[in-house]
């Protein structure tokens, strides 16, 4: 079904794939990871022919998918045969419904209206999209968004489905549809399922196949057991070993009294904060404080009202009510008070090379510290692509690049909204360990994430979102154990592995 040969891919200079050999069968679920930059993004649009057709690159070698060459056939052409899911869901939505973003692509393979309509019902079931049908995808949640790219592509029903880190913005109950509706196309229709992934625990257990890369070449390809067996392998390349998610809600991992901050004097404070679009509001009811020196983590599934939460608490939306106070209601400086990291790095990425990015804020602000510069290039791991195009990077670099240069300022509070997209466990740690020493420096943090990875290791305390409001606020526990003593071991240094993602 697909057949790579002696594939390299070349973007200018760079090369991102050098002499791949790849050949999956029909029916098969093939799962491709490796570290952040390592070219499994680049594989697999060459595979769904988007490089070399909309993505400018120089490929040699061949490939061929269902029967065609990707080179030789064009997009139209090649849609037919194989979907594929982008790594950013965004670059793929462009309607103002929902419905009618899940039946564009049957409805332009001239299929007749009854089976447009069976389609469509079918893929937003299965992505968990149905009752936001009439919705405007510009307005759902990152993880939302994720969920109606995954509908869209699944209503073509096409033979081989290529997906690019299709977990990275999703609740755990979202994760689980996504790879329930991906088990029953392999077992029921034959489709062949490419999916490239960093969160292991649960795609392992549906792959027949996983391939390891790094640098742009194959380094194993067999059972995930066998590959992720190697452990002194999985530490080089910063890979998460196998575990599932926690089988719990997280009212059952928050436990009560989140440590507070005493007498300190908060850092920000939201009361009775309501804010949304389109003066509708997502969030409602919000009571939020945060201290100096705080690692607080904001959870809860798609669409509660998380990264908009985040945007009022960063300056970037206004409340339609209550009060939003930083400090002793001083005005919080862009950037030097409130940092934010966007779910889309790409957003915030304007310069024309990395080096640049960084320094452009603390130029801007006459701060400019030279060793912090260097210091952050080394703790971003970008010391190597400081003269590249943020553009031009894999899209965990780019946040690595968005995330050095909200550090520039070093701001008072950052906000990090779903700081995992793109990034390897290795990169992922070595960053929030970093995070850690500013954050004993008095840089407090907020943390929106679904990772319990992250949120058990890293956060003190533990805000719940449903439905537009904070339901629980506490500490994350272990859901087998009272909890008392399991962030205190992590302080003290000893890794502590009870939860693993």
């Amino acid at each position: 079904m697909i057949n790579a040969q002696d594939l390299t891919v070349r973007y200018g200079s760079t090369t991102a794939l050098q002499g791949v050999c790849l050949e999956i069968r029909p029916g098969e679920f093939v799962l491709i990871t490796g570290p952040s930059g390592c070219g499994k993004s680049t594989l697999a649009y060459t595979l769904g022919g988007l490089i070399p057709h909309a993505i400018p690159a120089q490929v040699t070698g061949q490939v061929e998918v269902a029967g065609l060459d990707t080179r030789a056939r064009g997009l139209r052409e090649l849609a037919q045969r194989v979907g594929v899911v982008l790594q950013n869901p965004s670059s793929q939505l462009f309607h103002l419904r929902v419905v009618d973003e899940v039946a564009f692509g049957p409805r332009n393979l001239g299929l007749d209206e009854d089976e447009v309509r069976h389609r469509t019902d079918w893929a937003l079931a299965a992505t968990g999209l149905a009752e936001l049908r009439e919705s405007r995808p510009a307005e759902l949640s990152g993880g939302q968004k994720q969920c109606l790219a995954i509908a869209s592509i699944l209503a073509m029903r096409p033979l081989v489905l290529v997906l690019d880190e299709p977990t990275a913005s999703l609740d755990v109950p979202s994760v689980r549809r996504v790879l329930d509706t991906l088990k029953t196309l392999k077992e029921r229709l034959g489709l062949t399922i490419v999916v490239v992934e960093h969160r292991l625990a649960e795609a392992t257990r549906l792959a027949d196949r996983l391939v390891l890369m790094d640098q742009g070449r194959i380094l194993a390809d067999g059972k995930p057991e066998a590959v992720l067996g190697d452990r002194s392998m999985r530490n080089a390349l910063g890979l998460r070993r196998l575990g599932g998610e926690p089988q719990v809600t997280w009212e059952r991992l928050i436990a009560p009294n989140g440590r507070r901050a005493g007498d300190q004097e908060p850092l920000l404070t939201l009361e009775g904060v309501a804010a949304g679009y389109h003066r509708r509001a997502v969030i409602e009811e919000i009571d939020l404080t945060l201290y100096p020196g705080d690692f607080a983590a904001l959870v809860g599934d798609n669409g509660a009202g998380k990264s908009t939460l985040g945007l009022v608490a960063a300056g970037l939306l206004k409340p339609l009510a209550g009060t939003v106070r930083y400090r002793n209601g001083d005005r919080p400086r862009p950037g030097l008070d409130v940092a934010m990291l966007f779910q889309n790095p790409a957003d915030q990425l304007f310069t024309d090379c990395v080096d640049e990015e960084l320094a452009f804020g603390p130029h801007n602000y006459a701060c400019f510290d030279p060793a912090f510069h260097r210091q952050i290039l080394a703790e971003t791991d970008l010391l190597d692509l400081k003269d590249r195009r943020p553009l031009q990077l894999s899209v965990g670099q780019q946040q690595r690049a968005a995330l050095g240069a909200c550090l520039g300022l070093r701001p008072r509070l950052l906000i990090l909204d779903e700081p995992t997209l793109g990034q390897d466990w290795g990169h992922l740690q070595r960053l929030m360990n970093f995070l850690t020493t500013l954050n004993r420096g008095g840089t407090a943090i907020l943390l929106i994430s679904h990772d319990y990875k992250l949120v058990h290791r890293y956060a003190r305390r533990v805000f719940l979102m449903k439905r537009g409001r904070i339901r629980l606020a506490g500490r994350f526990k272990h859901p087998d154990s009272p909890g008392a003593g399991a962030h205190e071991a992590m302080e003290k240094g000893e890794l502590y592995e009870a939860v693993h993602a």
